[in-house]
Parts: structure tokens; sequence; C-alpha cells
């Protein structure tokens, strides 16, 4: 067997970031100019929705024509400020001038929606979005437009909670993507004092590997506590694992659900175990939930939906609706909270720097909400009443949720589960081994634990065999890299035990998927010879 000639100091190469480690694999995948590269290293979609889409720009066509009525006179590209009243007659006026429009008759639809659904004005409504697509005043409130909001609660509501918690029980802040939303609840979890260094923050992993990152930075310095979930139990987190967050020195927890990369959902056991745990034991802690990858599983609740009263829930549109350059996330967060309450709770020197540093924006700044600061946060807080994700953004972001909610037959959602599984079932097919989905499993990603697909293709002596291999888990993605352009993740920078590698399932095609499956066949085929040698 030959070992990749690009082995070097993989000590150094295993402590880099996953994503900064594709760099160096997509290098050595792109060596070899006559092979197709293929990179299914990071998680962005290949496919996107195409009717919000339509939606957007059929509005914005509508909503220049309203700008247009003010300021005709000047004859030089001048539009103004659209006017509410008379609009909606307009609106419908320009749709029965262009029936044939997609877009059109799904904003026609949205309309009649929002008004017989979610109990909105449908004139206020749409001045709202035209508005926001014309991107001509501040965001007003900062943290969310107030049509956008409710949309926004009745779509987290449908997706997340399985009904268990009424929408208006929860704010929302819309942030850019799910990246923002991360990076503004750490800095103002320790910008309040809710999080100092030495503070313990357990995580359930594996994880999206900025949340093992962050908290070891020098601006946190917090000590990590790992909730391992079960992977013989399909990745689940054990009764005994969650009894870690049992200790008080722990003030957060930190899980993706579904998981990155294993890509699998908690059951409802394990979510009754935590809501239990939380109401008896530890009332005091914060939660907080990525429910991304939430639209891709069957029958999901969030533990949102379990503890509502602890956590913090951050979702994402950029993988469901393939929209991650749009930027567009959220966090939400019920309105009677534990973190509001640990604020009141706070010494009196931390309310002392508190009412200092933000006695800018209220005369009551122990009542300022904790949501409320995440905008302000943002912002430097001196800049607060600039906060707030873009007009065009929030509108996008209102029409994919009336996509889903609008969408009563689930077809794009049966839809875009069906590719990532079917591209699933190709992959592991290629590889010469029979798919083994698990109930709770989403399949947005795999994780392809190398020891026991050794041991399916070869048998459990070549599995021990690969387990006494160093540092299997990087070579073996340098080889492939090197020998085959196909680009994977480490399953070690998702803090994954076993030699594994994470292969996104959204981002190619099913032909490459089987291409994939190939070439990760062809090295193990390599690694057995070697096995039967006797190296």
């Amino acid at each position: 067997m030959t070992e990749n000639p690009a082995d070097q100091d993989l000590s150094a190469l295993g402590a880099l970031s996953p994503f900064e480690l594709k760099d160096r694999l997509i290098a050595l995948a792109s060596s070899d100019t006559e092979r197709l590269m293929l990179n299914a290293g990071r998680g962005n979609p290949n496919f996107l929705a195409t009717l919000p889409r339509r939606a957007f720009l059929a509005l914005g066509n509508f909503a220049v024509s309203e700008s247009e009525r003010s300021y005709s006179y000047l004859d030089s590209g001048f539009g103004g400020l659209p006017e509410q009243d008379g609009m909606l007659g307009r609106f419908n006026t320009f749709v029965a001038n262009d029936p044939q429009r997609v877009g059109l008759q799904f904003l026609r639809s949205a309309v009649s929606y929002v008004h017989d659904r979610l109990g909105l004005n449908r004139e206020v409504f749409l001045e709202e979005m035209v508005s926001a697509f014309l991107g001509c005043i501040y965001p007003t409130p900062p943290r969310v437009l107030p049509q956008t909001q409710e949309v926004l609660r009745a779509y987290l509501e449908q997706e997340l909670l399985g009904g268990e918690t009424p929408a208006e029980n929860f704010d929302v802040f819309p942030t850019e993507g799910g990246t923002a939303a991360m990076s503004y609840i750490f800095s103002s979890l320790a910008v309040n004092g809710l999080l100092v260094p030495g503070d313990r923050i357990a995580l359930a992993t594996p994880i999206f590997s900025p949340y093992l990152e962050i908290p070891r930075l020098p601006d946190y310095g917090l000590e990590v506590v790992q909730v391992a979930m079960d992977e013989s139990e399909d990745w689940r987190l054990p009764e005994a694992e969650l009894e870690k967050l049992l200790d008080p020195s722990v003030k957060v927890f930190c899980l993706v659900n579904p998981s990155n990369p294993p890509s699998s959902k908690q059951p409802q056991a394990v979510l009754d175990l935590l809501s239990e745990l939380v109401a008896k034991e530890r009332p005091d802690l914060i939660i907080i939930t990525d429910d991304v990858y939430a639209t891709f599983a069957d029958d999901f609740v969030s533990v949102f939906a379990a503890c509502p009263r602890n956590t913090l829930c951050v979702y994402s549109f950029s993988k469901y609706f393939g929209a991650t350059g749009w930027r567009l996330g959220t966090i939400a967060l019920h309105r009677q909270n534990v973190i509001d309450d640990l604020l009141q709770d706070l010494p009196r020197t931390e309310k002392d720097r508190l009412e200092a540093r933000y006695s800018s924006l209220t005369t009551d700044v122990p009542g300022l909400k904790f949501i409320d600061r995440l905008v302000a946060d943002s912002r430097s807080v001196a800049l607060n009443h600039t906060a707030g994700l873009s007009g065009p953004q929030q509108l996008q972001m209102v029409l994919f949720a009336l996509h889903g909610l609008m969408d009563r037959l689930d077809r794009y959602q049966d839809a875009a589960k069906a590719l990532v599984r079917g591209r699933y079932a190709t992959l592991y097919r290629s590889m010469g081994v029979a798919p083994e989905p698990q109930p709770e499993d989403v399949g947005y990603y795999s994780l392809i634990d190398l020891r026991k697909l050794g041991g399916r293709l070869y048998g459990e002596e070549f599995r021990e065999w690969l387990a006494s291999r160093p540092d299997l888990g990087m070579r073996f993605l340098m080889r492939l890299a090197s020998e085959t352009g196909v680009v994977l993740l480490p399953g070690k920078g998702f803090d994954v035990v076993a030699p594994s590698a994470r292969v996104s399932l959204a981002n190619l095609t099913d032909f490459e998927y089987r291409a994939i499956g190939a070439a990760t066949r062809h090295i193990l085929e390599d690694y057995h010879r070697s096995f039967q040698s006797g190296g």
C-alpha cells in the first residue's frame, strides 16, 4: 500500500478547523488537472426553492410601480415612498393584468393566507412587504418588522414546535444567517455577565465545529463539558450523559438538532428526559438549540418546544431553501424565559455596569429584555437605532416561510427529503454495502465510520486492523483527495471519536455520489490488500 505523498505533520493538520483543512484537501484534489474534483466537504445545497424567488421578483415590479406614483413629473428616474392607502386595490389590478405570472399568483395567495390564517390586515401586510423590497426606510422596529414577525412565528411553530408552544408566546430576531445568530448569542451572554471566563458550557457532541471553537477563544475562556451522543443508539443522547447537566457549574447547554454531522434528530424520549431534568433540577440552565436541519426530518419537535422557558432557538433558511448566499436566520426566545430572570438576579455591580451600557436605549434598563439586548449588542449599542436585518432580506425570509406554510401537501418538503435520502442510498450502495438508515436519520450529511465500513466489507479482523492504524481518519482523507479527487471533512473536527469522514449529501449529483462511494471503496480496498499482506 502506498501512503499519500502528501502525508506530513498530521498532528498539526488535525488542529485545524475542518473548514480550514478543507482548503488543504481541495488543493490536493485539484493537483491533477485532468481529473474531476468532487467536493462533498461543505453543506451548501445544489437545489433551491424557485417559487418564493419568483414571488420576490414579481413583488419587486409592483413595488417599483408603487414608488413611481410619486415624483413622476420629474421624469428623471425618481420614485417616492409607497402609500398604503388603496394599495390592495392597485395590487389586485396589477395581478389581474398579468394573470399568468407564477410569482404573482403566489403573492395573491399569500395576501389571502395571512389574512385568513394569521389574522393580519391585508393592506398593512402588503405595504410592509413593498417597503421591505424597496429598502427605502430603516427596518422599524430594528429587531423585526411587525408583520414579518407574525409570519415567522407561524412558520417556526409549524416546523419546529409540534403544536406544543403557541406562536404568540415567543419573540423572533431575524439575523444574517445562523452564523450571526451564534455570534450574537455568545457575545450577548458574555457581555451581560451570564457567561464569564472559567464557566462551564456543555456541548452535545459530535457537533458543528464552531461550537467547539468559540467557547475556547480568549474572549470567552469557557471550559467545555462533552455530552456525548451514543452512535450505537442512532446518536441519541443517553440519560447518563444528560446527567452531566445536573452540575450547577454548567451554565449553558448547546446542541445541534438534527445533529451535524451524524444528521440524526433527538427522539421524543430524549426531549422528555431533558424537559424533566430542567424542570426538576436545573431551572436555571440556558439551552441553545440549533435546528437548521429540522425541515429535513420527519415529525420534528425541537428542544424549544420541550423546554420553552430555557431555550434560545436558532433556525436558518439557508439549507432547506437553498439560500446560503441570502444569509437568513432567526433567533427565537420565549417571552417568559430564564435568561431575563437571570439578568434580574445579577449582583449589583453587574447591574450597575449594564445600566451604564444600555442607558442610552431606555430609562428602564432592568426591564430591557435579553432578545432586545441581542439586537443592541449586534450594533455596539450606540447604533441600535440602525440595527436589524435589511428589508429585502426580511421580505425574502417571509416569502420562504409562506412557501412552507402554504404548501399544505408538503410537496416541496417531501421532494427535498427524497432528494438527500436518495443520495444517501446511492453513496452506500456504491461503497458496496446496503444503506442502513435509522428512524431518526435525516440524511443531509452522513458520517462514514471507516472502521465500521471496513468491518462490513471485509470482516471483524480487518476492522480491528484499521483500528490499529495511527491517524487513520486524516490519512484516509489525504489519500482520498490526492488519489481520487474527492474531498470530505474529518469527523474528528466535529468531535467524533471514531476515525471517520463527513460527506454532505446536499451539494452534488446522484452520479457524483456514486463516484464518491466508488473512490471510498477504492482506498479501503488498498488498505485491505495491505492487511492481507501483513503490512
